[in-house]
């Protein structure tokens, strides 16, 4: 009985050898990848020299963990899938139970020296992937998860309103387009996608887009064949709005309120001082924003500046408007002092003249000189009011200076606002 059952099982799978051509051992051995030979593992597996390797890649962006404007560098995580055709490695399906693909270690089978050559540190973000996938009609295909830094050629002319792009060229240092060929594997709106879905972060940048291009660059010998990845990127002005660009707005209108205080004391001067070292020190936090290599000045720099500026030149406009008052105030009250005196020694004499008993000729002579002081003081008063009229002619000097160089100051904040405006969202 159990007999019976054994010549039907063997009958059911087959004899030994028979099963053997089921298993990836038996694949393996048949297209000679685990025999140890340098064409299979060094050397380009076509079958004449002259035919070039076909290298199909793909390149994602799943985060973006640092961009350094002052080093010009991006930091990335990346994932390449690429893939390039054996001639050596192709097999019949049928002849293998319907094996079509199978995994193995890559140091079996020769890899493409594909590198990124705006690299200026390169690691495996996870552990280096060991396998290659290998199907039927002889594509070999991997893939590997890179944390890369890049060089990246910045403009931060509209910061922090910008859009920036950055570059991953992958070529091979060695392999000319004789023998290399690269071409993309998938467009670019298919990568864009891809890589926004797959996308881990969600920091100060955003992922806008991905294209992909193809050139040539040649040393001394044939050119060599080159695809390249454009990443768009753009930042989200949020942090920055709310830390840096509405504190300096609020100095300026701050400094615009001011024009209504009183400026006969030194409260409106001191006010005007104080905003002045608040955006003084808001120019340093921007020094360790920015690249002291700028090619062009950002807009926030003479958003800043201009803005510094126009703060000092009203604090120099208080300034004069106040020495004019208190000059037109310092000549009314020494003369109204000069005028007291006068009259308090024409008032003295009066009482001091003497009285009935004396002799009337003495009382004619004190009296004539009672009328002496009494026209002096008159017309000392005369030019008491003449005085007066000039300091009041200061006065209204510095009110016409303030209020005209209010007009005007707030006419030029309105058109600076308006013209920067329109450079940061052209």
């Amino acid at each position: 009985m159990y007999l019976g059952w054994l010549i039907f099982y063997l009958a059911s799978v087959g004899s030994p050898s028979a099963a053997g051509n089921c298993s990836y051992k038996a694949l393996i051995e048949h297209l000679g990848l685990g025999s140890g030979d340098v064409q299979m593992t060094s050397m380009r597996p076509v079958s004449m020299w002259e035919t070039p390797t076909l290298v199909y890649m793909d390149l994602y962006v799943t985060s973006i963990t640092e961009v350094n404007e002052k080093a010009q560098s991006l930091s990335t995580q990346v994932t390449i899938l690429y893939g390039w055709v054996n001639d050596f490695t192709v097999w019949n399906p049928e002849d293998f139970c319907g094996i079509r693909f199978f995994s193995f270690k890559k140091d079996m089978v020769w890899t493409p020296d594909i590198e990124i050559t705006e690299s200026i540190k390169t690691e495996f973000a996870t552990t280096e992937n060991q396998y290659v996938q290998l199907q039927n009609q002889g594509a070999v295909v991997t893939s590997n998860t890179l944390a890369a830094t890049t060089t990246c050629e910045m403009n931060l002319h509209q910061f922090p309103f910008d859009v920036q792009s950055c570059m991953f060229t992958l070529q091979s240092p060695i392999h000319s387009n004789k023998e290399l060929v690269i071409n993309p594997y998938s467009d670019a709106s298919f990568l864009t996608f891809s890589s926004k879905k797959a996308f881990q972060t969600q920091g100060e940048w955003e992922l806008l887009n991905i294209n992909t291009s193809k050139a040539n660059f040649s040393t001394l010998g044939d050119p060599h064949d080159q695809l390249i990845y454009k990443i768009t990127l753009k930042r989200r002005p949020l942090l920055y709005v709310i830390n840096f660009l509405m504190p300096v707005l609020y100095f300026l209108i701050l400094d615009l309120a001011s024009f209504f205080v009183d400026s006969t004391g030194g409260e409106k001067l001191g006010f005007k001082v104080t905003l002045l070292l608040s955006i003084s020190v808001l120019l340093l936090l921007l020094q360790d924003m920015l690249p002291s290599t700028a090619s062009d000045i950002p807009l926030i720099g003479v958003y800043c500046v201009v803005i510094f500026t126009l703060i000092g030149i009203s604090v120099l406009e208080t300034i004069l408007v106040n020495f004019l008052i208190a000059k037109g105030k310092t000549t009314v009250s020494v003369k109204k002092k000069e005028s007291s005196s006068a009259l308090s020694d024409v008032v003295k004499d009066t009482e001091g003249s003497p009285g009935s008993e004396t002799d009337r000729h003495e009382e004619q002579r004190y009296t004539s000189d009672a009328l002496k002081q009494i026209l002096g003081e008159l017309q000392a008063a005369a030019h008491l009011n003449e005085k007066e009229r000039k300091g009041l002619c200061w006065t209204r000097v510095a009110t016409i200076i303030d209020v005209v160089f209010y007009f005007l100051y707030l006419i030029t904040v309105i058109v600076f606002l308006l013209t920067l405006f329109k450079a940061w969202f052209p």
